[in-house]
């Protein structure tokens, strides 16, 4: 057999074996990989490339050494499970960066980060003024994790005591301008409702890319050609501006009448329209 081809068939075999190894590893080694994770990782890959090009000739003493590697990763992983001890040896520890908007600079200097590089970390996370920091940290994976001040923190519905309904995430129903079916029905819609939404904004199916219905029931379309643009539907910014138009004007006939009853009624209807309207708006308004 021609060395070339015995390189191939090497090559294609150790590509299986290595996915299947790393398989049984388990995801977490690529997602987040630690200074030993790195080690062991570089030399599984470089045995892998030694055992192909034959430069180990025998095979099976190549598969037995980078088993026992792999076997050597597992047991490490369970190790650091059960003791603090290993994981801190071998996975490392986190590091506090910023405590109390104050930058620990004996700690910066030693996971040996300057200044600029902490910065930096900083504005990936969108964050670009050191005092808005409250607390950072940078995990055994080397990434830094940031928790902002109380002031700086971004309003959310629980701060404004909303009640809001869990939302499903959305699905797929148009991928390279072919509908899925199977999606459409998850959602308890079918291909009319998805053609007349596509009328709605003028768009052939042909021309759609991506289209997404997310909780809402709202369709999302990516088009093949980008020079043409989706127009915004309002039909529900235009339910919001009514109900709020009836709010206002039940309220101006409160003021308007001398009849006790009839004011009441109208305060009455308001206050509800207006109960109404607050509940749905965040579903109405985009």
């Amino acid at each position: 057999m021609p060395d070339w081809v015995q390189m191939i068939i090497r090559s294609f075999l150790m590509f299986l074996f290595i996915v299947t190894l790393l398989r049984i590893v388990g995801r977490k080694q690529i997602s987040q990989m630690t200074y030993s994770d790195f080690v062991v990782g570089i030399t599984i890959g470089t045995a892998a490339a030694l055992i192909a090009f034959n430069v180990i000739p025998n095979l099976v003493n190549g598969l037995l050494g980078l088993t026992a590697w792999v076997l050597f990763l597992i047991g490490l992983n369970v190790l650091t499970m059960k003791s603090k001890w290993f994981h801190d040896l071998f996975r490392g520890r986190e590091t506090i960066l910023v405590r109390r908007g104050k930058v620990l600079e004996d700690n910066l200097k030693e996971v040996q980060y300057t200044p600029e590089e902490l910065l930096s970390q900083l504005r990936r996370k969108n964050i670009f003024h050191l005092a808005d920091v409250e607390f950072a940290v940078m995990e055994a994976n080397g990434e830094v994790s940031v928790m902002l001040k109380s002031e700086q923190t971004p309003i959310t519905p629980k701060h404004l005591e909303w009640a809001v309904a869990s939302q499903a995430e959305p699905q797929t129903v148009v991928l390279d301008g072919n509908i899925m079916d199977e999606a459409l029905t998850g959602q308890g819609l079918n291909r009319q409702w998805l053609q007349t939404e596509l009328d709605k904004i003028g768009i052939s199916l042909a021309n759609v890319f991506i289209g997404q219905v997310d909780a809402n029931g709202d369709l999302f379309v990516d088009l093949f050609d980008d020079a043409i643009e989706i127009p915004k539907p309002k039909t529900k910014e235009l339910l919001y501006a009514t109900l709020k138009k009836c709010e206002a004007d039940l309220a101006m006939f409160a003021l308007d009448t001398d009849q006790p009853e009839v004011k009441r009624q109208y305060q009455v209807s308001s206050e509800v329209i207006e109960e109404v309207a607050q509940s749905l708006r965040s579903k109405l308004i985009r």
